[in-house]
């Protein structure tokens, strides 16, 4: 014990303005903006590298696969914006066919922002119908999407007596001065309450509409029979929809540009650098100090400004401050919270050919550039959704039968050629839904015992769609389920990327609780800054954007001339500095 006291001295302290905790997405995004902002800052992440679920391998040298995140959510952010990321090498593949679905009699249709003709005439061919509403809808709201965006996912969210009626919210506020022919489709008090399953069926007839955009609904955030998550249902996939693209090279190549961007800022960056506690001194944050395990153990790393936590809430309040200075009643709330809010099984194949969906899908999706990056199966019904939900939600087990396989199937070398060599294609990620590990009834083992039976379910269904996927057409398969995916990254707990359910109780100012909604903590000089804050995950730079408003709120820092503020914010007019 001597002679570890004596290592933990050896080390001489390092001092900035601003210490970050965790080098994912969005300690990197606040990184990136306090670091323009003139402010010393040093980020401290505990792996070997930054950028969190934003990462892709090379299972095979040349074949890129996305384990994690895979689709670009953020066209729409202020944050991109500001930061310039294109300055420091970020590019973009944009895709004319965003997403399409097929059913088992073989009809088939596409969408696409960059492809309204013929996504049009995909639905034309089922029901006109909804053809003419997905035209008007584009014509009328296409203009005003970023903004609607912007209302909903970058605004820091209102504390419970800002809001007591859904007109005090930002994003009726837009659609009072914007939209206004949509709030006589969708009264606020009575969207309020609705699904987003809810409000697809009051404008749309076709089914495989519906399935979808459903799917993207869940897959992108809430479950979309969830009463209440109607509108952040519909917000989640026109984000998706509004970006349509991917970075170049991977999910990764985004991270990689905001590392340069904090580089730049003069940001330090530490990896191998686990935190084992922040230091707090008579209420108020003044730094960290590292793990044992860490690449300096017990090294102190003071914070004259701010100490800033990038991992999850319930972390940062049990682990790294121990339980200590802050009130019971709260430390019993936050104990509560429950940060499984589902997770993804993720499979990869390495193909020689495209898969030929049949029935009109092998014309539409191989006409015109019209191939989907992300093919949701089966297209018949929503049952296979609800089914699947019932086998997670209440059986708590992976898809038990044929009944309850719904698949999404994804591909990006269609538009960008440095995912692999030419000759080959990238299945990569094909989802399913499972439960959190330590949900699961079979124990938290159970999913990856069952890998490979699962995965040969996924490839089975998705053979039946699309005849040519024969094991001589696949050349290697890989998986990552939810407890590998926690293995590579402590940030998705148990294999999710949200952490938190999106759930009408953990939404907007409830999450992750409604006295840390504005990431504030009850530290001084404390701060939040995680997926398990508002607004969640999607590597969207969010949270970090949202955060800022805080900080400027709080005098923490003056509010910088390039720094673009969301028109629907109120400051609260608590002066914390």
């Amino acid at each position: 014990m001597r002679v570890e006291k004596e290592i933990k001295t050896f080390y001489p302290s390092e001092t900035y303005d601003a210490v970050i905790i965790g080098g994912g997405p969005n300690g990197l995004g606040i990184a990136a903006l306090l670091g323009k902002a003139g402010l010393k800052v040093c980020i401290l992440e505990e792996r070997l590298q930054c950028g969190g679920g934003a990462e892709n391998t090379e299972p095979i040298p040349g074949f890129r696969i996305d384990p994690h995140a895979t689709y670009f959510y953020a066209g729409a952010s202020p944050t991109i914006e500001i930061l310039e990321l294109r300055k420091f090498g970020f590019r973009l593949k944009y895709f004319k066919t965003l997403a399409g679905t097929v059913t088992s009699d073989g009809k088939a249709i596409i969408s696409g922002r960059f492809n309204i003709k013929n996504t049009i005439e995909s639905i034309a061919k089922y029901s006109k119908k909804d053809a003419e509403f997905t035209k008007i809808m584009y014509e009328s709201f296409e203009p005003y999407t970023k903004d609607f965006l912007r209302s909903i996912f970058w605004t820091p969210p209102y504390t419970p007596d800002m809001w007591s009626d859904p007109k005090d919210l930002p994003w009726f506020k837009f659609m009072k001065e914007k939209a206004p022919g949509l709030l006589a489709l969708f009264p606020p008090e009575t969207i309020m309450e609705m699904s987003t399953y809810e409000i697809l069926d009051t404008q749309y007839e076709f089914e495989p509409l519906k399935v979808v955009a459903g799917q993207g609904a869940w897959y992108n955030g809430p479950f979309p029979a969830w009463r209440g998550m109607g509108i952040f249902g519909i917000a989640t996939g026109l984000l998706m929809a509004y970006s349509s693209s991917s970075p170049q090279g991977g999910m990764h190549s985004y991270m990689h540009a905001l590392i340069r961007c904090c580089l730049h800022y003069g940001v330090k960056i530490y990896t191998n650098a686990k935190v084992g506690e922040i230091l707090v001194e008579n209420g108020e944050a003044k730094g960290v100090v590292l793990a044992d395990e860490s690449f300096y153990p017990g090294k102190v790393i003071r914070a004259t400004k701010l100490v800033i936590s990038a991992i999850d809430v319930k972390q940062t309040f049990l682990k790294l401050l121990k339980g200590k200075h802050i009130p019971k009643p709260l430390l019993e709330k936050i104990k509560d919270i429950n940060t499984h809010g589902g997770s993804l099984f993720v499979l990869h194949l390495i193909v020689k050919d495209l898969p030929k969906y049949k029935g009109d899908a092998e014309e539409l999706f191989f006409k015109d550039g019209n191939y989907p990056t992300v093919v949701a199966l089966p297209g018949d019904s929503r049952s296979f959704i609800l089914n699947q939900a019932r086998d997670i939600f209440s059986f708590r087990t992976h898809p038990q039968s044929e009944e309850s396989m719904h698949i999404m199937v994804c591909c990006h070398d269609i538009y960008d050629d440095t995912r692999c060599p030419p000759g080959y294609h990238v299945l990569s990620p094909i989802y399913i839904q499972v439960p959190p590990p330590e949900y699961h009834r079979d124990g938290p083992d159970a999913v990856n015992k069952a890998k490979w039976e699962i995965a040969e379910g996924m490839i089975e269904l998705l053979r039946k769609f699309a005849p040519n996927m024969t094991e001589k057409n696949i050349v290697a398969k890989f998986i990552n389920t939810p407890l590998d995916s926690e293995f590579r990254n402590t940030g998705l707990i148990g294999g999710n990327w949200y952490a938190i359910r999106e759930c009408e109780d953990q939404w907007w100012s409830f999450r992750p609780i409604p006295e840390l909604a504005r990431y504030r903590t009850p530290i001084h000089k404390l701060y939040l800054c995680h997926q398990t804050s508002y607004p969640g995950g999607l590597c969207i730079l969010a949270v970090p954007y949202n955060l800022m408003h805080i900080l400027i709120d709080d005098g923490a820092i003056e509010k910088p001339e390039w720094f673009i503020p969301s028109p629907y914010h109120i400051s609260d007019g608590e002066k914390r500095f």
